[in-house]
């Protein structure tokens, strides 16, 4: 990897701000990092309030919207609330349909069929719509660059309202509303919500215009949390206060059908856990069978129904799992085959391979190959894939500069999804290496890690850690603190660890007794650790619960000799 570090933040600044909060200075500097400088934006960030959420109404269409839904709903008119299948998609829907649910004889909730429809509205789904005798469609997560379809719907009676927060298109569709804080004409403060935040702004009008109580919204923030943390958004401004009281919401009051999925955690729920241990098991249902099994998980008020989704969820887990392990493998084998070691960007497909799998198998590819990764899935004549990227690096922009080989694409800086004719791979395996060697930094083609402060290990202390731990929920442009320590000393401890010994347990000298330290697939430096030379690493600080006891522990990321 090649180490980077932040910016050394001005000394007067991080002394004003230690005074004035009365804490270490380690922690001022990352603050100060965090363009905290005084007493009122460090209150804000450490106690973020839901009054100082914007007013939905500054977004551009948000009155259409909630007059529509208003009137359908007095109509006693049927409703679609229509959604990605992905973790966004499905929290969007349980949240929309949720809370709409009381107002409404009859409303659907709609998930597309990941292979049979693909992403984002489908013609089939307005169908069923029109066969339910549904007059109006909100759509979550998707929608903004759907012309076509939302003029179908038109012709069959069918109003849409749209809640997205992709990158739009030039023109974007005749719907009553269209909710994306991106959109060119929209003034709405804050532009990095994601598709189930918007769905939460929606009913946060909805709430003001029916004029009903706002503390209600509080139950609805374990979905947008879930589906802040799974999208990767940044938690900065709305997406920080949010997600704060969203993870509160998780320890305290969790939902009937999230409580099994948390009861497994040993530790209060945590961004982590969301990316890692939740959102796989809600995405595993869309990947390998329904996404609506999931959204019947986020909606179920009884205790048994949801241990039994939970049940059918966790099979559905294992089974992805094992199919994306032995996908990853081929892919592999395939680029060693292929001699594509050198290349610029990785674009691979196999007849067989499981559509549900291939963003998470392009994302593994990285992880061996550092470079933007294409991987397909074969279907009928055409070739459905997941692209994933390297830091800085902008696929969707590299996707548009392919367009004349793609029949659609759609999605974000660093994940985007693309459809292509079969006998069009060669053309645009081409022109996407063609488009990555022109546009790619040298420094992008190189795993970075970006550390926040060079410290000793003697700072490290159980105190320190709890304060770390109050600059939480973290995730993009509000990481958890990484450090630097140099001429680290091995204490004679270390030693490799894992089923295949492949992991280094570093013990390492301090003062007192050693800190502990563990460093994933870094075993090949037990050699230099044990002949007690010194070595760098980065890394950031942690908790380990053993035997009842809690001890500091560091996660380290790189090792330098």
């Amino acid at each position: 990897m090649r180490w980077e570090s932040k910016p050394t933040p001005d000394p007067k600044k991080v002394k004003e701000i230690q005074e004035a909060l009365q804490i270490p200075e380690t922690i001022a500097m990352l603050l100060i990092q965090r363009e905290i400088e005084d007493f009122d934006s460090a209150k804000a960030f450490f106690r973020p309030q839901l009054t100082d959420l914007h007013d939905p109404f500054l977004m551009q269409d948000m009155q259409a919207a909630v007059e529509r839904i208003d009137q359908c709903c007095r109509d006693q008119g049927a409703l679609m609330i229509y959604g990605d299948y992905d973790v966004d998609g499905t929290t969007s829907v349980s949240l929309v349909y949720s809370f709409l649910e009381p107002y409404f004889q009859k409303i659907v909730p709609y998930i597309p069929d990941r292979y049979s429809e693909g992403y984002g509205i489908s013609f089939e789904g307005i169908d069923v719509a029109a066969e339910k005798g549904v007059q109006l469609i909100v759509a979550l997560d998707c929608g903004i660059k759907a012309i076509e379809k939302v003029k179908y719907a038109q012709s069959k009676g069918i109003d849409f309202i749209i809640c997205d927060h992709h990158l739009p298109a030039d023109k974007i569709p005749d719907a009553v509303a269209v909710l994306d804080p991106k959109r060119s004409d929209c003034n709405y403060p804050y532009k990095e919500l994601c598709g189930c935040g918007i769905g939460f702004k929606l009913i946060q009008a909805l709430t003001i215009f029916w004029k009903e109580d706002p503390k209600e919204l509080s139950s609805y923030l374990d979905l947008v949390a879930t589906a802040i943390a799974a999208d990767i958004v940044p938690i900065t401004g709305e997406n920080r206060i949010l997600a704060f009281h969203g993870i509160e919401q998780l320890r305290r009051h969790p939902r009937i059908g999230l409580k099994p999925l948390i009861s497994q955690l040993k530790k209060p729920v945590s961004v982590t856990d969301l990316v890692f241990i939740i959102a796989p098991r809600i995405n595993a249902a869309g990947r390998m069978g329904s996404a609506l099994t999931a959204v019947k998980l986020l909606i179920e008020k009884e205790p048994n129904a949801a241990q039994q989704l939970v049940t059918t969820i966790e099979a559905l887990n294992s089974e992805r799992r094992i199919i994306d392990e032995r996908i990853t493998k081929e892919a592999l084998t395939l680029i060693e085959n292929l001699n594509e070691k050198e290349r610029y960007s990785t674009v691979v497909y196999g007849e067989e391979w499981h559509k549900g799998v291939i963003g998470i198998v392009a994302s593994r590819l990285i992880e061996t190959h550092y470079r933007p990764t294409v991987v397909f899935s074969v279907v009928d004549d055409t070739m459905v894939g997941s692209v994933r990227s390297v830091k800085g690096f902008n696929v969707y922009k590299a996707l548009e500069a392919c367009k004349d080989h793609i029949i659609q694409f759609g999605g974000h800086k660093y994940a985007a999804g693309l459809t292509i004719k079969k006998d069009r791979y060669t053309a645009f395996k081409k022109a996407f290496e063609q488009v990555v060697q022109d546009r790619i930094l040298p420094e992008q083609r190189i795993p970075t890690v970006v550390y926040d402060l060079e410290v000793p290990l003697s700072e490290l202390t159980p105190k320190l850690f709890r304060i770390l731990d109050k600059l939480g929920p973290f995730g993009p442009q509000n990481m958890r603190p990484v450090f630097r320590t140099n001429n680290a000393l091995d204490s004679g401890h270390s030693k490799a660890v894992g089923k295949d010994g492949s992991h280094l347990r570093l013990s390492i000298q301090t003062e007192k007794k050693p800190m502990i330290g563990i460093a994933f697939s870094q075993a090949k430096f037990l050699t230099h650790t044990q002949s007690k030379k010194p070595f760098d690493l980065v890394y950031t600080l942690d908790e380990n619960e053993w035997n009842g006891r809690t001890s500091l522990q560091l996660k380290v990321k790189d090792l330098m000799t």
